[in-house]
This record gives C-alpha cells, structure tokens and sequence, in this order.
C-alpha cells in the first residue's frame, strides 16, 4: 500500500523556514488568539523538535500542533515556500503513531475508513432528523436539539439527508458520443447533506451532453483523516478511490467540493505511481465548465431585471490551488446575479475540517470576521464551491444575526438551466 511521507522526510522543507513572520499577518487562527505557538513559524520550530527529539509530548505541544487549519495561506505568502500544511499533517502522523490518535480521531478513522458504517450512520440521521433538530428562523439551517459528542449544542447543522445522493441515480449517467466521460467525485458533504448540489452538477453536465460515472465503490477522500493524523485511514481510503475512479474511459475526475479536490489532487499525488495519474485528471466543477465553453452559453441568455446580488467566498483549498478565476467567471456570466466582490473573499471561513469540531470558539472568531465581511458586501446570497464552507459560513451568519443565504454556485447556474435538463433522481 501507498504510504504518505514521514516527518523526517520534510527536513529540508523545515530548515527552509527562516523565521521571518511573514505567516503572522496572514494565519486566520493566530489572528484570532495572537498566540506564537498558533503562527506557522511556531509549528515549524516544534516539527523540528520532534524530529531532533528535543520535546516531548506534553500537552502544550499537542495543543500547538492541532491549532492549524491546514488551510495553506501562510504558504502562499511564504518567501521561501514552506510548505506548513504538510509538515503539520505530517507532525500529527508522527504524533498519533507515538500516542495513539485522539478519542476523537478515533471516531473518524473508524467511520470513515468503513463506507458501509458511515452509510448506515448518515441513514439513520436521515431518519432520525425530525428528533435531533431543531428549526430556526427560515433559512438559516438547522441546529443540534441535544448536544452530541464533539459537536457545540449551539452550532448550526445542515439535515442529513434521508437518502444519499449516490443511491438516487444510476451509476452510469449516458451523454453525447462526442462528448466527455467523467466521473463524479461526490464527496461525503454532497453524498450525505447536500443532495441538491449534487443534482445541480447532473443537471450542467447533461446540459452540456457529458456522461457522467458515478462510482459506487468510491468512498471519502480521506481529508477529514488528514486532519486528524490518521495515516492507515487516509491510505485505505485512497486505494479504494483510486480503483473506483481508475476506469479507462474516464477522461476526467470532477468534483464540487473544493477539499476533495485537494485531496485527490494533491494529497493522492503525495502518494506516488499510480495516484499521480489519477490526480491528473481531477478537476474542479467550474474549471470544467468554463473548459467546456458554457460562459458563452450563458453570456447569450437575458439578463433578469431584478438580478440577486452575489458574493463569493474562496474555499481554501481552491485558493491555493490557484483556482479563483473561474467560479468567479461563471457566476459573472450568470443572468440573474449582479455579482459584488466582498472584502478579503480569499480569507479562510474558519472550518478546517476537524479544527472546526475540537477548537470551535476559535472558530467561530475567524467565521465572525468573514460574517463581517459578508455583511460589508451588501450580498443577499454567498455562493461559493465547497459544502463544508457553506456550512461554516452559513453558521457564522447565523451567530452574527445576518439574513444572507449560503449556496453552492451550482444551485444558483440550475436556476437558468432548461428544466429539461435537471435531473430526475430515483
């Protein structure tokens, strides 16, 4: 099996860090605590000591080293490119082979590295929902009735869904002969909470006469596992993707949810061999479709007299990927949007996977800024491409006492599509 690269492995990388601070000015959770210890420097300095043997692990070192979202943006103004995400997912490895993972990494290796449990436990929230939530005012989303484990009682929660999305269509979707092949990477946010994204993307891809595969046997990317240090999870998960989507007429894996895309991306590719092909084919929804030419389609429709006026948030994992462009491009092309850019759009919502269940005060701070932010734009509605910021950022507008909407962009682009062309799940 594929094994992700050790701590030692990133030695030079470590002893690329000068220390300059440069990170501090833009890490989301040293902005908020103004702590040295949550700053990339401070992570850095101690994945040193680890590898040198100078500390141990006491549990200030392990508070330090959970404080990152992994989120990248101290790496995109690095002078010398210091690639922090890596080197702390990979310190945590360290740590967890050494201790063991947390009670609550536990929790997630086990679910998530058994697709058939973790598709028995979001079954069973579908039909439980009616108990376990409780409504808030409209569209705002859902909130906890009972606190569960790990999850702040007054954080607000999307329902699950009382069906996957993966069970209500074939798994081979017919387009054009002339056309692409892909297959759709759904991604555990779609698959379980967010369905409706999922039909969106059927309903833009048949209007474009792709076929689309959706594999039964793929399971989660393995990120939420790359969060919480738990290697063998991450690797598992990875080989059982990798024969899901390895098909030979699939010309591109896609996918609407920015941190699967950074998954099979980027951290597949870590992997080596044959993760190097698969990640080459992966692609983003909006990369693909301006690919494919639908701007031009979309330029030529009537513009709406009363557009909404959109705001988009960069998920991290798009944002340093160097995908900002072409979300952007289609919302703008989109009839019914008067499209408004908000102040610092690139700034990470505070989600960070797993950081946002064990540090959730934290943040919430970094998802007040954005709230802030969002109020600042004069939006009525924030599109953006991955399902775990819009839970964050819909959170976030709640606590703030904000009206706006949270959407993926693929819910605003089915609103102008043909009705012909949405999806007609089972």
């Amino acid at each position: 099996m594929a094994k992700l690269k050790p701590l030692e492995e990133f030695r030079a990388e470590i002893e690329q860090c000068v220390k300059c601070g440069a990170c501090r000015a833009h890490c989301p959770v040293f902005g908020a605590e103004k702590h040295e210890g949550r700053v990339a420097r401070g992570k850095i300095a101690l994945a040193q000591s680890l590898l040198d043997g100078e500390v141990t692990l006491e549990p200030k070192v392990l508070e330090d080293m959970s404080q990152c979202l992994l989120c990248g943006s101290c790496y995109a103004q690095c002078p010398n490119k210091v690639p922090t995400e890596e080197i702390v997912a990979a310190a945590r490895r360290r740590i967890a082979e050494q201790q063991g993972l947390s009670t609550f990494g536990k929790g997630v290796a086990a679910i998530l590295g058994r697709p058939r449990l973790m598709n028995s436990l979001a079954k069973a929230g579908g039909t439980l929902a009616s108990l376990l939530f409780r409504k808030l005012p409209e569209d705002s989303g859902l909130r906890l009735r009972f606190p569960a484990p790990w999850i702040d009682a007054d954080r607000t929660l999307p329902p699950v869904a009382s069906k996957p999305f993966r069970e209500r269509h074939p798994e081979i979707i017919p387009g054009d002969a002339n056309r692409p092949t892909i297959a759709f990477f759904t991604g555990c946010g779609i698959n379980y909470l967010y369905p409706a994204i999922g039909e969106a993307f059927l309903a833009a891809l048949k209007f474009l006469g792709v076929t689309v595969i959706i594999p039964k046997g793929q399971a989660c990317c393995g990120l939420p596992a790359v969060s919480a240090g738990a290697a063998r999870t991450v690797e598992s998960l990875a080989q059982r993707n990798l024969a899901a989507l390895s098909t030979p007429q699939v010309e591109y894996v896609v996918t609407a949810c920015a941190s699967c895309h950074s998954g099979l991306g980027k951290v597949y590719r870590e992997l080596g061999g044959d993760f190097v092909d698969l990640a080459d084919k992966v692609r983003d929804i909006f990369v693909f479709l301006v690919e494919q030419g639908l701007p031009e389609k979309l330029r030529a429709l009537p513009k709406a007299d009363h557009p909404l006026r959109v705001t988009y948030h960069d998920p991290c994992h798009l944002r340093i990927h160097g995908i900002t462009k072409e979300p952007r491009e289609i919302l703008k092309t989109l009839p019914q949007v008067d499209y408004v850019e908000m102040p610092e759009a690139g700034t990470c919502c505070g989600l960070g996977g797993t950081y946002s269940v064990y540090h959730y005060q934290t943040s919430k701070q970094i998802g007040a800024k954005k709230a802030a932010h969002i109020a600042a734009s004069g939006a009525d509605i924030v599109a953006t491409d991955c399902p775990g910021c819009i839970m964050q950022l819909q959170d976030s507008i709640n606590h703030a006492g904000g009206k706006q909407r949270v959407v993926h962009i693929l819910e605003l682009l089915l609103e102008v599509l043909p009705k012909s062309h949405s999806s007609n799940p089972t």
